[in-house]
Order: C-alpha cells, then structure tokens, then sequence
C-alpha cells in the first residue's frame, strides 16, 4: 500500500490529537508530520527541517491561526513557490468567517473546511478528504527531495 503523507500545521495539540486518531482510523497508510507554528511549517518545506524520510507532503492541513507566522503568510508563501504550489493544500480551521474564506481561497487554498466539534464528525471530514485527494483527485508527481 502507498505511503500518504500529510503535513498537519496545527498549534492546539487537541486538534493534533482528533486529527491523529481519525487518520489512525484510516484504511490508508498515512505517515502525518505535525509543525506547530507557521516557521516550523516553512522550515519543513523548504528543507531547513527534515520530514521523516525527508519527503515532500502529499497533502497539508493548514490552521489559519498559529504562532510566529499565521496560516495566511504559510498558504501565501506555499503558493508563491513553484515547487510548492502545487501540494493541495487544505485550510482546516475553527474560522467559519466569510473573510477567512474568501482569503484562502484567493491566496491559493485548495479547499477550505471549518473544522467540526464532534470526533465523528471529524473523523467523517478525514474520510471525505482521504476518500477525495487520494481516491478520487489525481495529482502530480512530485521530486521526493525537500531540498530540490
């Protein structure tokens, strides 16, 4: 089975832990590296910090509201590199505000989801995004050499 990885840009470690239990849950051989601040995302991949295996995320899940820099200044930066751009990246958020979404969208977001209070729920948002990026979307190939 394929290796999946996903990069989780996640501050609240509540929110670390539904999201590492829904995708433990998962039938998918998903490997998630968690950086809690907007540097430590930045530094991930970009290469000044290793990922296990030093490989590129096939997927990020991107709070907007994190430490050092925000998820707006991370998404921006993603999109802004040619490398980068083209990780799907998810907001997944506690912001419901139409000015969160119109501006995620418009700094590149590839889809943008309020996250929910309830576990099931949750889990349900983890299998609709596993069953959609990787079932469903095709997506490029990309070099595993966070460095290249």
């Amino acid at each position: 089975m394929k290796l999946i990885r996903i990069l989780l840009v996640e501050d609240n470690e509540a929110d670390v832990e539904l999201t590492r239990e829904a995708f433990e849950r998962s039938d998918l051989n998903v490997e998630l590296s968690v950086a809690q601040d907007g540097v430590e995302a930045i530094d991930i991949l970009t290469g000044r910090r290793a990922m296990p295996r030093a490989a590129r995320p096939d997927l990020i899940l991107l709070d907007l509201n994190l430490p050092k820099v925000d998820g707006r200044q991370v998404l921006s930066k993603i999109k802004d590199d040619s490398e980068l751009k083209r990780i799907p990246v998810v907001v997944l958020t506690s912001s419901d505000a139409e000015a969160d979404v119109t501006a995620s969208y418009q700094l590149g977001a590839n889809c943008f989801i309020t996250k929910p209070g309830d576990f099931r729920e949750y889990q349900d948002v983890v299998r609709a995004l596993e069953g959609f990026w990787f079932a469903v979307a095709t997506l490029p190939k990309a070099s595993n050499d966070l460095a290249g």
